[in-house]
């Protein structure tokens, strides 16, 4: 048997399951071995290919499903809302709040928020998910002066973004942003429940008020890269649109960057 006869098994494979709709159950490997008359070994590298062409996903303890990535799109243009981004893109979103604290603003957000460490802030950790499936583990950090019943709020609207829009009356535009794609650390791939070998993307953002330029919120998101493919826009700035950056950022068009995961 050829060495690549996985492959092969991978691209009919594909094809098959491009005409089956998202979280349709994908044959066990014990099945496709018998199938195409291969190994296990053989069944099972073709599975692993499809799922590092986001073909498939793996749901532990439930089984491998038919996969559909969407576009998240990020751009100056767009409101840093994950609700209206993923309706944008065709699909449903939800967002399950898992805890609202107020703490300390850690020092490592400091210089971004442009206040002192120590500020009260609401620390918010949530899960996101698209077509109820799990995609992303959120936490974002909000001035407790900004919105001091934010853990009341997400009780009955559960976008933040709409929160500051609907309460507070602002319009938040993402200032800064930052996109690489890493392994998330043990407790980012405990929340996303996936396996150690996988990468994800990891986004962090800062959000102002358009109109007075103040920072409103700071996120650090882990995203599925079986579930989303971020998408850059770097529009041209034109005169009278300027944003401003948090101290020690760079410039908006230079601050938004992006790993090339395929």
């Amino acid at each position: 048997m050829s060495a690549t006869r996985y492959l092969e098994i991978a691209e009919q494979l594909s094809a098959e399951l491009a005409e089956c709709p998202r979280g349709t159950r994908v044959a066990s490997e014990a099945e496709i071995a018998r199938r195409f008359g291969v190994g296990r070994a053989a069944a099972r590298a073709a599975v692993q290919e499809l799922e590092r062409r986001f073909v498939v996903r793996r749901t532990q303890g439930s089984g491998t499903y038919v996969n559909r990535r969407i576009d998240y799109v990020i751009s100056r243009s767009a409101p840093p809302s994950w609700s209206a981004t993923i309706s944008a893109a065709g699909a449903t979103p939800r967002a399950l709040v898992k805890s609202v604290r107020r703490v300390p603003l850690p020092a490592d957000l400091a210089e971004r928020f442009e206040r002192p460490a120590g500020t009260a802030v609401h620390e918010v950790e949530r899960e996101f998910y698209i077509d109820d499936l799990l995609a992303s583990w959120v936490h974002e950090w909000i001035p407790v002066d900004e919105v001091p019943d934010l853990d009341l709020a997400l009780h009955a609207v559960d976008s933040v973004d709409l929160v500051l829009r609907q309460m507070v009356r602002v319009r938040p535009t993402r200032a800064w942003c930052r996109v690489s794609i890493d392994v998330p650390p043990a407790e980012a791939l405990r929340a996303l429940r996936m396996e150690s070998s996988l990468p994800a993307w990891l986004v962090e953002s800062v959000s102002r008020d358009e109109a007075a330029g103040n920072v409103l919120m700071c996120s650090r998101t882990w995203t599925r890269a079986d579930a989303l493919r971020v998408v850059v826009e770097l529009e041209e700035e034109t005169a009278g649109d300027a944003t401003v950056a948090p101290r020690g950022a760079p410039t908006p068009q230079k601050a938004i960057t992006a790993s090339n995961w395929e």
